[in-house]
């Protein structure tokens, strides 16, 4: 597989790692949406076919971006989106592009190991969830922006981006 030179993950997460409950987000952070938003758009974008169908049916496709489904369904199809077998498979669709996988937490598991860029947002709540983030493996380096509240109800919220570690030449 030829990959891009920017893979990128977005997600966002509780303090504990939660990202989702019942194929929906446990927390409303509009300043998140739109930093999702400002990252993606104009780039392909991986998901997985929950995810997919977790988007409201006014933003399937997700406008202004390339919609790539990861499905095992062969005769899976939707209007506005590609589907690829696999994250690989998914990959390879863009060619040098850079893409965003945007989820859920099986595809981001799938494609840790081709990400070079982590885009976190890290909301300050505890909530049960039946999807958790992936692990970040040793090495990453994360920036971590300051601690804001949300203007909707105060959530406290921050945007960390991990960089994946260089390799020795």
């Amino acid at each position: 597989m030829s990959a891009p030179h920017f893979v990128g993950l977005i997600w966002a997460q509780s303090t504990a790692g939660v990202i989702g409950d019942a194929g929906s987000i446990p927390w409303h952070v509009p300043e998140d949406m739109a930093h999702f938003k400002s990252k993606t758009t104009e780039h392909p974008v991986i998901m997985g076919r929950k995810t997919w169908d977790s988007l409201p049916a006014k933003f399937r496709p997700l406008p202004g971006r390339r919609n790539i489904v990861v499905t095992r369904n062969p005769s899976w199809t939707a209007d506005g989106a590609d589907s690829a077998p696999s994250v690989a498979d998914a990959v390879a669709l863009v060619g040098e592009s850079p893409v965003w996988i945007i989820g859920g937490g099986e595809i981001y598991r799938s494609a840790m190991d081709i990400a070079t860029h982590l885009e976190v947002t890290e909301v300050d709540l505890d909530v049960d969830g039946d999807t958790r983030a992936p692990e970040i493996p040793h090495g990453w380096t994360a920036t971590a922006g300051e601690w804001r509240s949300s203007r909707v109800d105060g959530t406290r919220f921050r945007f960390i981006e991990y960089g994946k570690p260089t390799q020795p030449s």
